[in-house]
Parts: structure tokens; sequence; C-alpha cells
């Protein structure tokens, strides 16, 4: 395979790891844990692995090597950049445990355990995947690990292959997956341990322990260099309204993230929308009002960043969407033997009355999308849904209104972007190359000291990479019960963006200021080489959350 200059050049990267992950480490347990919600509910589903206490690791003296260990290891769920250097931490990491341990790598996701498509990971295959960007090393995907008969399928190739810990690198619902899994090998006695990495773009797999998932660094640097890029040209030409949709379900962590980066006029956030009880045509008034402004200073052009999650935090259509997703898990087959000419009837009279209302209210084409395939944990696909060309052209028939009333005199001409797996794969950013390493590192530590139902965590990330903690957490403290497909299920709980907290109050402050002046910035590539204020710099959203800078 041929490489690029840039790939040659970052091949030769050395990960930083803590100082406390170069020698020998010792356990320090701290108090038991609760989960974050549902108590009851959840120490009754999970009675071997719920109030497992926090650990950290101190560094004490390197000993005599401990017996080897074989591992397997899964990349489950969407991209995020690093995830080749979880694994490559992790086989550093076994190997220095003993250098005969050997790391299997399950094949395209958790249905390579279950149907047990395999690869072993030498070094040689390692070494080839230090610092890139993909999870292609051996593949991702989306099979959930649920039922009895899969964790029992899995466990005859863990023990044909003499496997005593699986690692499963993903996200939220990745690693609620993990926490069943450990606890049921845990209840029969299997001797397989389960080890969670948290990863996710979306950056909402965090807590106070927690800090950030991996991936996020990179893709907002990605998405940041773009839609400054898009801003540079809008302030040259002078000409349109750019409104970008960017990758965020659940949280608005990335549109966040890009605007501190970037300073463009709109930014909305969909935990605000939700706050503050706003309906659809409110936060067209909000743009529209930023147009208006603009316009009249004779900037007709600007920039609005949407998160991709926005529908589903507007109050109304948030009502809408979860008895949508009940009605049409119960009703399934009824509704696709409906003629599709008919299906928007169909739905409306299978509706309470208001959502109903909300319902008929919408344009034809989202409507639609509303009622698409679910994805595979039930909900609707808001990827699918074109928020951007729905609020540009809402803002559009708005400004003609305000026209008509001599309130409005600019011009209006719009372009769409979604930046979404532009992100996903990129080379990791030295943070996430320094993060995912120690992370995959710390996760053979956690095998080494016999635990089990544990995700890998490090602390203190705007420090130098020498000074992170690392240690584990249990995952069930994650986990609260949510409604999914109709029932309610036991599920790592999402973190959303505090509007009490310092990245968003920074943003807050500043908004109105960037609303109708051009305060454009440009943050330019990731920069892997030169001052370490330029490329080595974390996450602006950890900067502030934790009041204090690296350098």
């Amino acid at each position: 395979m041929k490489k690029s200059a840039l790939q040659q050049a970052r091949a030769a990267y050395k990960p930083q790891l803590p100082i406390v992950l170069t020698g020998g480490v010792k356990i320090v347990e701290g108090e038991p844990t609760q989960s974050a919600d549902n108590q009851a509910d959840i120490q009754k589903l999970f009675p071997n692995t719920y109030g497992l206490p926090e650990i950290r690791f101190e560094k004490v003296p390197a000993t005599e090597s401990a017996e080897p260990i074989n591992v397997g290891v899964i990349l489950s769920g969407g991209q995020a950049p690093g995830g080749h250097n979880v694994i490559s931490g992790l086989f550093d990491g076994i190997k220095s445990i003993n250098r005969n341990s050997r790391l299997y790598g399950f094949l395209m996701g958790p249905g390579g355990l279950v149907d047990h498509k395999y690869k072993e990971l030498t070094a040689d295959i390692i070494d080839e995947y230090r610092n890139t960007g993909g999870f292609d090393i051996i593949g991702s995907g989306r099979t959930k690990l649920e039922t009895k008969e899969q964790f029992d399928k899995g466990l005859e190739i863990l023990r044909e292959l003499d496997i005593k810990a699986l690692v499963i690198i993903g996200g939220d619902d990745s690693n609620t997956n993990a926490a069943i899994l450990a606890e049921y090998y845990k209840a029969i006695g299997a001797g397989v341990q389960v080890i969670g990495v948290p990863k996710t773009i979306d950056g909402d797999l965090k807590n106070s322990v927690i800090e950030t998932s991996f991936g996020f660094d990179t893709a907002t640097k990605v998405y940041s260099e773009v839609i400054g890029n898009i801003q540079r040209d809008c302030n040259s030409a002078k000409k349109y309204w750019h409104f970008i949709k960017l990758m965020g379900r659940s949280a608005s962590h990335i549109a966040l993230e890009c605007a501190l980066q970037c300073q463009p006029n709109v930014c909305i956030i969909s935990e605000e929308v939700e706050a503050k009880n706003m309906t659809l045509d409110q936060v067209v008034d909000e743009i529209a009002e930023a147009v208006v402004a603009r316009a009249n200073d004779g900037n007709n052009y600007g920039v609005v960043l949407i998160p991709e999650g926005l529908i589903e935090f507007i109050p109304a259509v948030k009502a809408l969407i979860a008895e949508l997703n009940d009605l049409l898990a119960a009703k399934a087959e009824e509704f696709a033997a409906v003629d599709p000419e008919k299906q928007r009837e169909w739905v409306i009279a299978h509706l309470s009355e208001a959502n109903a209302k909300t319902y008929e209210s919408l344009p034809a084409g989202v409507a639609r999308q509303l009622t698409l395939d679910r994805d595979p944990h039930g909900n609707v696909q808001v990827s699918l849904i074109e928020t951007e060309k729905l609020l540009s052209e809402m803002v559009g028939k708005r400004l003609e209104q305000l026209a008509a009333e001599g309130k409005y005199k600019g011009k209006y001409s719009t372009m769409h972007h979604f930046f979404g797996y532009e992100g996903r794969c990129a080379d990791p950013s030295n943070f996430d190359a320094n993060y995912c390493y120690a992370l995959g590192f710390t996760a053979a530590c956690l095998i080494a000291a016999g635990k089990t139902g544990y995700m890998s965590s490090l602390r203190n990330l705007t420090l130098a990479p020498v000074n992170w903690i690392a240690g584990g957490i249990p995952i069930t403290m994650m986990m609260n019960m949510e409604r999914r497909h109709g029932e309610m299920k036991p599920v790592i709980r999402k973190a959303l963006v505090e509007l009490d907290g310092e990245p968003f109050l920074k943003f807050a402050k500043h908004r109105d200021e960037w609303k109708r002046d051009t305060c454009y910035t440009y943050p330019g590539p990731i920069q892997y080489f030169g001052p370490a204020e330029v490329s080595d710099q974390p996450s602006l959203t950890l900067v502030y959350e934790q009041k204090r800078r690296k350098y």
C-alpha cells in the first residue's frame, strides 16, 4: 500500500503516555458507585457488576512479567478518529504484561464475535495502523449484543482462542452492551472480563470522570477547518447565507465547539431550544433577525450552524417523534402495508390530537422523513432530515413577510452543507493520538488487574499527557432507564450541553456580537507539527469546562 508523505511522517509519531503507566501500576479503589438514575432498577439488572468502586492507578516499580493473556477487541458503531491508536495502546499494554500475550480483532463489529470472524493482530499489522484514522484495521459494525444466544455463541470462540478479556470500543449503546455482556459472563462464571472504551465524535459520552470521548477533538477540528474556509469564501463573495448542519444527533457539543472555534453569525444549540420551549417558528425568527440586522449594515451574507438533532429538541416535535417511535414499533407491519400516498393520513389518524396537529403542520417532505425506517435503536434517522434546507426555506418565507411590511430590504441567497462523514476517519490530532493510545494501554492495565464491567478512563486532559490520571469507572455508574422500541431499557445516559457550563456561557457572552458583526476566525487544518500552542491544544470545550489552559 502506497503511503502519502503525511502518512509516513505520522507513522513516526510516538504517543505520550501518562507517567503512571510507564512502569508497574497498583490499583487504588475509591468509594462504591451508583447509577446515574433509576438505581433500584439498574442494580436489579446488574447484581454482579453494580456498585463497584471507581479506581485509579498509581505507579510502582515494575515487577516480573505476569502470565500471558489473550485479549479480543471489537470496534463498534460509527467511526471516530483514533480507534487504531486505542488498539495499538492495547496491544503494547498486553505485551508489556507478557510479550507472549496475543490480541485478536473481531471483524466488522460485534457481529464478528457472534459469527466467529476474526484475525490475530500481530506487530506487523499494528505498526501499519499507528496514528492513522478510520477503523479499517478490523472494520466496524452496529450489531447489538443483547441476547443470550449471542453471548453464548460469542463465548464459544472466546474459549476456543483462550481469550480471557474482551475490549469493546464504542459509544453509549455499545458500552451499554459491554455492561450487559460483562454482567452475563460474570453471572455464569465464564471467566471472561469485558472492558469498554469511550468513543464517539458527538461528545455526548462523558461525565466527571470520562472528560471526553475520543474522536471529538479531531472531528471538530476537521469541521472547524471547513467552516472557516466557508466563512472566508462567504466574506469574499458577500452574497450567500450558508446553512451548515453538523453531526450530533442527541447533543450539540460539536456545533458548540465549532462555534467557539469559528465565531459564526448564528449557532443554534438544541438544548437551549428545548429549555426555552421554543417552537420551530421561534427558531426561524432568531435566524431571520440576524439576516435583517446584517442586511441593515449592507451585509447580505452569513453563516448558520445547525445541530443534526435539532428537530428532536423542539418540544412539540419531540413529543410527536416519541409517539411516532412507539406507534411505528407497535404497528410496523400495518403501517408498511398502507399505500404510500395514504400513509400521512394513516399516521394522523393514529396519533393523539396534539401530536396529530403538529404532524399535519409540517411540510410534506419533513413529515415523510419522520416515518422512514428507524435506526437500530428504534429512533428516527434524523440525519436524513434536511433541517438546514427546512430552516433556510422557512427563513426565506419569513423575510418575504418582513419585506412586505417594510422591515427588510436585503437580498437573501442560500447555500446548504452537511458535515458528517468528513470528520469521522481523519488522522487523529496529536491530542486524540495520545488520548486513544493511553485509553488502550489503560484498558490493558484494567485487564491485568482482573477488572470487568469497567470503562477505561483518563482525567486532567487539559494538562500535558504525562500528568493525566489513569484508571477506570464502572459502566453501570453511567446508566439509567430509557424507552427504546416501546420498552424501558438500561442505557448509558447521554451527556447534553449544560446551559450553565463554561463552554455555553462563553458562547452566549459573545453571540450577539457575532450575529451582527463579521467576527469570523479561521482555525485552519489540523496541525500535527509546530509550536505546542498550535499543534497540541485540546478542544475549547475541554479548556472552558476545566477553566484552565494547558499552555
